[in-house]
C-alpha cells in the first residue's frame, strides 16, 4: 500500500468518527460504557493524541504528553486538526519510509509500514466502541467509514 492510500484508508475512519461525535449531545460527553472505560472526550483525546505518538515514532522521536481537552468540542476540533495533520505525514510517506525500520513498542524494531496498519487498526478499535457508546445513549451512527 502506499502512503496516499494510506492517508485515504485513516481519513475515512476518522472523518465518520468525527461526524459521529458532533452528533453526541454535550450532556453526555462523559458517558462510559463500563466501569473504569474512557468516556467520549477521553477516547477522542486518545485517538488524536495516539497519531501524534505514533507518528514522532515513526520519526525516531519520542513524544511529548498531550494535555487532555475541556470539553468534547474542543476534543472534535483537536481530532480535525490531527486529521489533517496525520493525512498530509501519511500522504508523504514514501515506499522507502514506509519499508523503514524503528524502534517501537517495548523495544522491538518494525518497518514503518506495520506501525501505520497499526495506526488506523487502532483508531478503528475505539472507533467501534464509540459506535456502541453512541447506540447506548440513543444516537444512531452513520456508515462506519465516510466514502469520498
Amino acid at each position: 500500500m502506499t502512503g496516499k492510500n494510506y492517508a485515504r484508508s485513516f481519513a475515512m475512519h476518522r472523518a465518520a468518527l468525527i461526524e459521529l461525535l458532533e452528533k453526541i449531545p454535550t450532556e453526555q460527553a462523559g458517558f462510559k460504557a463500563w466501569d473504569g472505560g474512557m468516556d467520549f472526550v477521553k477516547l477522542a483525546d486518545h485517538l488524536s493524541g495516539s497519531s501524534v505518538r505514533m507518528g514522532k515514532t515513526m520519526q525516531g522521536i519520542k513524544p511529548d504528553p498531550i494535555e487532555p481537552s475541556s470539553d468534547l468540542s474542543a476534543a472534535i476540533e483537536r481530532l480535525k486538526t490531527n486529521l489533517t495533520d496525520t493525512q498530509a505525514m501519511l500522504g508523504g510517506m514514501t515506499d522507502e519510509t514506509l519499508q523503514k525500520v524503528v524502534p517501537a513498542f517495548g523495544g522491538r524494531e518494525m518497518p514503518v509500514s506495520v506501525l501505520v496498519d497499526f495506526l488506523i487498526q487502532h483508531e478503528a478499535h475505539h472507533k467501534g466502541q464509540i459506535w456502541m457508546m453512541a447506540r447506548m445513549i440513543g444516537v444512531e451512527p452513520q456508515m462506519f467509514v465516510k466514502m469520498g
